[in-house]
């Protein structure tokens, strides 16, 4: 099934295959439900699959200047509550995984474990910060000469002669978004807070994954984050940078399936 809803007087789009418990995929920034189709089409066979077009990307409009995690999250909570699912294991990739914790937070009922997919659960620090404010300057002056930099450097050097179609496709999905929709969401993660505290506390199950040659993002930041919670899973790719969907499509995929059978084994 591939649908809209309508969500602050904006379309959102999402896709759901499948039956049975509900495994729900958000992606990162600059993408679309599309990265996740060969994810959808090998989960779907145990679980029902939800893929959504965050704000601002893919077929998805925007809620504003800013298109901050919080709205984000409840755009996703409004496809659920659309679709009538009570219970959820959710995966985010990269902005996706910030989404997926404010969800988590605000609805643990329904959130029964969550993941980072190449992803925190931190803030920005100011270095970080002032990173996206010189990112945003420069997207407003050229964002597509910007954007087909910026995807190949999410793949472990070693990787980008390896999967040249699927950056091609990438840069094709992040092409078709507006300047407006690409600083929305630059600005949404600048402003985001930390949800540290909440890791600390939360009892539904988290895992990480991570690239040892992410440039995206430091190991050792998650595995400092990864002993908060009360239960963590983490998986640790070597020769993987910040796209280990493509880059270890089967070892990511089997961990995912695996950390969602465990979560609905124990609450069956």
């Amino acid at each position: 099934m591939n649908d809209f809803i309508t969500f602050q007087s904006q379309p959102i789009h999402y896709k759901v295959e499948g039956l049975g418990k509900v495994i729900v995929l958000l992606h990162g920034f600059l993408e679309s439900l599309e990265i996740w189709d060969d994810f959808s089409k090998e989960l779907s066979a145990t679980f029902q699959v939800v893929t959504i077009d965050l704000p601002g990307h893919g077929e998805s409009g925007d809620l504003g200047e800013i298109n901050s995690m919080e709205m984000m999250a409840d755009s996703v909570d409004a496809v659920l509550n659309h679709l009538k699912i009570k219970q959820c294991v959710v995966a985010g990739h990269s902005m996706g995984g910030y989404v997926a914790i404010h969800l988590a937070e605000k609805h643990p009922e329904k959130v029964k474990g969550f993941g980072f997919f190449h992803s925190h659960a931190d803030t920005d620090t100011a270095e970080g910060k002032q990173n996206r404010d010189r990112v945003i300057t420069i997207l407003r002056k050229n964002y597509i000469s910007w954007v087909n930099q910026f995807i190949p450097d999410l793949f472990a050097e070693k990787n980008k002669s390896l999967y040249p179609e699927q950056i091609k496709q990438l840069q094709t999905i992040a092409g078709t978004m507006k300047a407006p929709s690409i600083i929305a969401a630059q600005a949404g993660m600048r402003d985001r807070e930390s949800k540290l505290a909440f890791l600390a506390i939360t009892p539904q199950p988290v895992f990480f994954i991570l690239g040892k040659d992410d440039s995206k993002m430091a190991v050792s930041k998650a595995l400092e984050q990864s002993v908060l919670p009360k239960h963590c899973e983490v998986l640790i790719l070597a020769d993987v940078g910040h796209m280990g969907f493509i880059e270890s499509k089967e070892a990511t995929l089997n961990f995912l399936h695996c950390f969602a059978s465990r979560i609905y084994k124990q609450i069956s």
